[in-house]
C-alpha cells in the first residue's frame, strides 16, 4: 500500500487533515441518509460506488447501505487509517487522480466535502476512466453552520478574521459555491438537501478544531485560537450543555459520466 509521501510526490497532494485524524471523524457532521438514498436510485447500478476524498469514511458506510462495494479513497494514510471499518468498504490511500481502481466499474463517483482539493481536469479524466456507462458523478460541499444570528456572527469572524490568512486557497471554492469549478458531465438533478445536528457548545468547539486552518494557525504560530473563541461563544451561547440545531445547506454538483 503506498504511503502518504508516496502519493505526494506522485500528485502534489497537500496533506491538511492528518493532524488529528480521530477528532475529523468523531466531529465532523453527518450527510442526510436521503442524500444517498438520492444517488442510489440515480445510479445506473447499485453493484460499486467510488467514494473519492473519503476522508474519516462517514460517507462511505452511509453508501454501503445502498451499494454492495464501496471504494473509499484517500491521499491521507492518518485518515484511512483512522476511518471506521465496514464489510462492504475498501478503504485504500489513494489520489483522485488516481485511484487504481478497474476501467469501466463503477456506477456512482461521489466527492464529499473533498473536489476542491483536487486537480479537476486530472480526476474528470479518472472518473470518465473508472465509470461504466451512465454512471453518477456527484460532488457535494457544505461551508459554514448556521445556528442563530448571536453565534453564526462570532463563527463567522473566527473563519475570516482570526484564522483567515491560514486556509489554504483552494478552499475558497466552497465559498463561492463550487460555481469556478469546472464540470464536464451531462447535468442531474437529484434535489435540495441539508446537513442537520444537534450540538452543545463542545461539540461545536471540537468542529471547529477539525478546520484545516485552525492547524495550521497552531503549526504558524504555536497559538491556539480555540479558547478565545470559546469564552466569545460562552457570552450567546449560555447553556452550554444544551444542544442546539445546527444545519448546513449543502453545495451540490452533480451529472452523468460518459466513460472515456
Amino acid at each position: 500500500m503506498p504511503t502518504t509521501t508516496d502519493v505526494r510526490a506522485r500528485t502534489g497532494f497537500q496533506d491538511h487533515f492528518s493532524t488529528d485524524a480521530t477528532a475529523y471523524r468523531q466531529y465532523r457532521p453527518r450527510y442526510p441518509p436521503a442524500l444517498f438514498a438520492a444517488l442510489a436510485r440515480a445510479a445506473p447500478a447499485r453493484a460499486t460506488a467510488w467514494d473519492v476524498g473519503c476522508g474519516n469514511g462517514q460517507a462511505s458506510i452511509a453508501l454501503a447501505e445502498h451499494f454492495a462495494v464501496v471504494h473509499a479513497t484517500d491521499a491521507s494514510a492518518a485518515q484511512i487509517a483512522s476511518a471506521e471499518p465496514h464489510p462492504r468498504v475498501r478503504y485504500a490511500i489513494a489520489p483522485a487522480e488516481q485511484s487504481g481502481l478497474p476501467a469501466d466499474s463503477i456506477d456512482l463517483v461521489l466527492a464529499a466535502q473533498a473536489l476542491h482539493w483536487f486537480h479537476f481536469e486530472r480526476f474528470h479524466t479518472e472518473a470518465r476512466r473508472v465509470a461504466r456507462k451512465g454512471a453518477v458523478i456527484c460532488a457535494v460541499a457544505y461551508e459554514l453552520a448556521e445556528i442563530d444570528p448571536g453565534v453564526d456572527a462570532i463563527v463567522r469572524r473566527f473563519y475570516k478574521a482570526e484564522i483567515g490568512p491560514h486556509w489554504p486557497a483552494d478552499r475558497t471554492h466552497i465559498e463561492t459555491g463550487y460555481r469556478d469549478i469546472p464540470w464536464p458531465h451531462s447535468p442531474l438533478s437529484l434535489g435540495r438537501f441539508v446537513m442537520q445536528a444537534e450540538w452543545t457548545l463542545n461539540q461545536l468547539i471540537g468542529y471547529l478544531g477539525t478546520w484545516s486552518a485552525v492547524a495550521r494557525y497552531q503549526s504558524a504560530t504555536g497559538g491556539d485560537p480555540l479558547p478565545a473563541v470559546r469564552a466569545e461563544l460562552s457570552l450567546v451561547w449560555t447553556e452550554p450543555e444544551v444542544p442546539r440545531k445546527v444545519e448546513w445547506p449543502l453545495v451540490m454538483l452533480s451529472g452523468r459520466l460518459d466513460p472515456g
